[in-house]
């Protein structure tokens, strides 16, 4: 479903401010699969997101979507195979539309816009429906703008929007980093349940290991814009937060130390 391939990106190259994001990176993704990806600070996770999302061209490399290649197209021709959620709750929707409207934007999301109307009676039932599975009431709040939600109900929000017209890949970034404990839990089961039910082919970034073994059957984990550990599905089940820390030290030679990786 995803096929990555050799790619490297650098940003501000031949500069004092040379910085390699990604390195001749490779990795593959069959459909269902969900793969949690941890690493340090500046590891090139979110530029890996980015450059399969499309915000970022790679330097070199080959990226395909379910058999599409998609090296060449700009972000919002992709749009059409991937499906998105960011770590800022305010960045996967519009404040001043309401909840029916930003809903109506993300069914239309990568097909052509007509002149008709955006919202009609059965879009609303449809809506209506897929509100409820969050159980969070917002299924009674169709008009209310979305500026006014909560940060975790905007989150829901998203990934709801994210996954609506079953995305050939789901990116999730950090998208429960943001929130509070209670919440971010919330969004994590979720994630869980919305991934499974559509059998979301899904790449996820996190800081947190313990959502990073909990979610997902394989991991990754990338340091210096590379992978430098994978676990498979049924290597993945034994894994624990201090085995995690251990295969980092093994591999780079010293212990991991950022904190925000236990959080």
């Amino acid at each position: 479903m995803l096929n990555i391939e050799h790619i490297s990106k650098t940003f501000f190259a031949g500069t004092i401010n040379e910085r390699k994001a990604l390195v001749d990176l490779s990795l593959k993704l069959d459909e269902g699969d969900f793969v949690t990806v941890i690493g340090s600070n500046g590891a090139g996770k979110s530029t890996l997101l980015n450059a399969v999302a499309g915000r970022y061209t790679v330097d070199s490399g080959e990226l395909s979507i379910d058999g599409t290649p998609v090296s060449k197209l700009k972000e919002y021709r992709r749009a059409r195979y991937v499906g998105r959620v960011f770590q800022d709750p305010m960045a996967g929707t519009a404040p001043d539309l309401t909840i029916e409207q930003n809903l109506s934007l993300a069914l239309q999301r990568g097909k052509t816009r007509g002149l008709g109307f955006g919202i009609t009676r059965a879009r609303r039932e449809l809506f209506t429906e897929e509100l409820k599975s969050l159980e969070l009431g917002l299924e009674n709040r169709l008009t209310a703008k979305v500026g006014l939600l909560s940060g975790g109900q905007r989150q829901a929000l998203s990934l709801l929007m994210a996954g609506f017209t079953q995305p050939r890949i789901l990116l999730l970034d950090e998208h429960t980093a943001a929130l509070d404990p209670q919440r971010a839990a919330l969004v994590t089961e979720l994630t869980e349940r919305i991934v499974a039910q559509g059998g979301l082919t899904t790449l996820m970034v996190t800081h947190n290991m313990e959502q990073a073994l909990k979610l997902g059957n394989r991991l990754i984990m990338m340091h210096e814009g590379r992978i430098v550990f994978q676990a498979s599905a049924e290597e993945k089940q034994s894994l624990t937060v201090p085995l995690l820390l251990a295969e980092f030290a093994k591999i780079k030679g010293a212990s991991f130390d950022d904190r925000a990786l236990l959080a």
